[in-house]
C-alpha cells in the first residue's frame, strides 16, 4: 500500500471513536443530506466513498430507503458500520482502485475524503464517478482550497485530533457561478476534527454528464 494512505488508513483505525461517536448528529451534515434527498428519490442508489463508520450519511440515508454502498479504507471504520447500518453495503477498499458498471448510482458522496487522497489519483477517480452515475446523477463532495497531497501531514493530524474551522462553497449544476455559504461553528461541539488542509463543506452537487466520461473503470 502507498504510505501516505496508509497513514490515513492507520489515523482513522486509531481514532475512529474520538473522530465520530455511534450516535453522532453533526448539524452540517443535515443540511447536505437535505440537499441530496430533495435531488434523488428514496429507493435510488447511492455510493458513499470514505464512509466512516456510517455515522450520520449512511445510516440516514437508509434509514430513508435509499441502497447505500459506502467504501472505506479503515477497517475499523468498516466494521462499525456494518454494525451501526446492517441494511447498507460497506466495502473494504482503496477508493481510487475500485470498479462499478457505468450508470450503477444516482448519486455518489464523497465527504471529508477526496482530500487524502494523493493528487495523481484524483482526476482519474473523477472520471470514474461521472461514469458510475447514471444520466442525470449527482455528486456531492467536499474539496480541499489548494492542491496538496492531504496524506503527507495526516501523521500529524491524527496524533493530535485538534479542531479546526471549515469554510464552505457550493458549486451549482450545470456549470454555474459557485455561491458561498456558511461553515459551521469551529467552536461547536459537532466541528470536524482538523484535516490535512481546509476544506468546503458542500463543494459540489455536480449534474452528471449525460453518458459519462470515458474510460469507466
Amino acid at each position: 500500500m502507498d504510505p501516505h494512505k496508509d497513514v490515513v488508513r492507520r489515523g482513522y483505525d486509531a481514532l475512529s471513536y474520538l473522530y465520530r461517536g455511534d450516535a453522532e448528529e453533526p448539524k452540517h451534515y443535515a443540511t447536505w443530506l437535505a440537499q441530496l434527498q430533495e435531488r434523488v428519490p428514496a429507493g435510488g442508489s447511492v455510493l458513499d466513498l470514505g464512509c466512516g463508520c456510517g455515522v450520520p450519511l449512511a445510516r440516514d440515508l437508509a434509514a430513508s430507503g435509499y441502497a447505500v454502498t459506502g467504501v472505506d479504507l479503515s477497517a475499523v471504520q468498516i466494521r462499525r458500520a456494518r454494525q451501526l447500518v446492517p441494511t447498507a453495503r460497506f466495502l473494504h477498499a482503496d477508493a481510487t482502485q475500485l470498479s462499478f458498471p457505468p450508470s450503477s448510482f444516482d448519486a455518489v458522496v464523497s465527504l471529508y475524503a477526496l482530500i487524502h487522497m494523493p493528487l495523481g489519483e484524483q482526476p482519474p477517480l473523477l472520471d470514474r464517478i461521472g461514469c458510475w452515475l447514471r444520466p442525470g446523477g449527482w455528486f456531492l463532495v467536499t474539496t480541499g482550497h489548494s492542491l496538496h497531497e492531504g496524506p503527507r501531514r495526516w501523521s500529524s493530524c491524527y496524533r493530535t485530533a485538534a479542531t479546526a474551522p471549515s469554510t464552505a462553497r457550493t458549486t451549482a449544476p450545470s456549470g454555474q457561478r459557485p455561491t458561498p455559504s456558511p461553515a459551521p461553528s469551529p467552536s461547536s461541539s459537532n466541528a470536524e476534527p482538523r484535516r490535512p488542509v481546509p476544506m468546503g463543506s458542500w463543494s459540489g452537487a455536480g449534474r452528471a454528464r449525460r453518458g459519462g466520461p470515458r474510460g469507466c473503470g
